[in-house]
């Protein structure tokens, strides 16, 4: 019997869903909501920081020369390679073309419903069956009534870097300066000559960073971890994490004040399921969603899943490979646990992290430890895993991140085969 698949959001990981949901449309029909006129999520690029056309919040967090930091040839879903006369580490223009050329080939913009924003995700028992009321309005038009569709199954792809986080910082209401975040950050040149801190060193605080140095006066880069070990620009240095505000002063947990222009937030973001209705009950801490069986299926209610909620990751490859084990599950050709054993699971993966000093808020952090969950998640579903070439180039650009993190990007790669790559001799200027 053909199941309905509500899947919320065209962006990456709703793209991955569609294909593989309409494999066999005997088995499936999926419907793909999304509330913009394109597919792509956020990597739409726009010069927009606050609202849209339609004056929704703006989704996208690319800024204007924003490149992957991850080579193409590791971030393509595994059965839909980049153009190979790209260089590896690409434009955000790239990659929503690929995403484009994606959807194109698999035909799936004939199941997406455009300009179509999801209101609410309700709990429907027919008959003792679990289905799924989903209530949905026109952006464009908003005096047509809202809509209602039942669906067996609820596929969340709504992606994770839409809603800025910013930490309550003791004065920061009194900073006189430029308060700002990577989120609605597009043009290093709006910096000109300013003398800026630029808060967080993930990958996003480092490349924002960077960018910002080549027309900032001088760069702080703030944060609690290690001191990177990478040579920086002359006009960037590191500092302890920010401790107060006072004014148009910084003082860092070292005690070290500065006198700034402007601080630049990059400190993450907040997940959004505004749109689930409290009997989904799901539970949102400090960034950590329960109850989720590996990250992704609802411990209560199955066929409600999450797709890309997990951060520090090989984002296209871990979606293919979470959209497959939740249709083994939907088919019935993966047997779950019981609900008290998936919970046990869950439980079990988060004091691990605790005991190895990870904070809550990293409940869903990934990093080395993807490679075993891909493939955990692979061998329950019964389907094939990702080539190891994905982890030994992705350690190995990670590698040299960590002290050539202003040049790493020039290099290129080329992908033997599934165990084996080579570092090209030429190298993008």
């Amino acid at each position: 019997m053909q199941q309905r698949v509500a899947v919320i959001g065209a962006g990456a990981a709703g793209l991955c869903a569609a294909r593989h949901l309409s494999r066999d449309l005997t088995l499936f029909h999926p419907v793909v909501f999304e509330q913009s006129d394109c597919v792509g999520g956020t990597w739409v690029y726009t010069e927009n920081t606050e609202t849209d056309q339609y004056d929704l919040p703006v989704h996208s967090s690319m800024y204007s020369s924003l490149k992957t930091n991850l080579p193409k040839e590791i971030m393509a879903f595994p059965d839909f390679p980049f153009d190979k006369n790209l260089p590896s580490f690409i434009g955000h223009q790239d990659v929503l073309k690929y995403l484009i050329n994606y959807s194109e080939a698999y035909e799936l913009n004939k199941f997406i419903k455009f300009h179509t924003r999801v209101e609410s995700v309700q709990l429907l028992v027919e008959n003792g069956k679990i289905r799924w009321n989903v209530q949905f309005c026109n952006v464009k038009e908003k005096h047509v009534p809202h809509e209602k569709q039942v669906f067996d199954a609820v596929m969340v792809c709504n992606g994770h870097y839409a809603i800025p986080k910013i930490p309550n910082i003791p004065g920061l209401a009194s900073f006189t300066g430029i308060i700002s975040h990577s989120h609605t950050y597009r043009h290093a040149e709006d910096f000109q000559g300013k003398k800026l801190v630029v808060l967080g060193a993930g990958a996003s605080g480092i490349d924002i960073a960077l960018d910002l140095a080549k027309f900032a006066e001088s760069i702080t880069i703030s944060h609690w971890k290690k001191t990177l070990k990478s040579t920086l620009p002359e006009n960037m240095k590191q500092r302890a994490s920010i401790q107060e505000v006072v004014k148009n002063e910084v003082v860092f947990s070292d005690g070290s004040r500065e006198v700034v222009d402007g601080i630049i937030f990059c400190t993450g973001y907040n997940y959004d399921f505004s749109f689930l209705h409290p009997d989904c009950k799901l539970a949102v801490n400090d960034n950590r969603i329960t109850p989720l069986y590996k990250h992704i299926l609802h411990t209560h209610h199955p066929s409600l899943s999450f797709i890309g909620i997990c951060s520090t990751i090989c984002p296209f490859p871990l979606f293919s490979c979470q959209v497959r084990f939740v249709i083994a599950s939907l088919t019935g050709s993966m047997q779950l646990p019981s609900k008290e054993q998936m919970e046990l699971d869950i439980e079990k993966d988060y004091q691990k992290r605790l005991a190895e000093g990870l904070p809550n808020r990293h409940a869903h952090a990934m990093g080395p430890r993807q490679w075993q969950y891909n493939d955990d998640l692979c061998h329950l579903a019964h389907i094939q895993t990702v080539p190891d070439v994905v982890r030994k180039l992705y350690d190995a650009v990670h590698d040299e991140r960590t002290w050539n993190v202003a040049n790493y990007k020039k290099n290129n790669y080329k992908l033997i085969d599934d165990n084996t790559f080579d570092k090209l001799e030429t190298a993008v200027h």
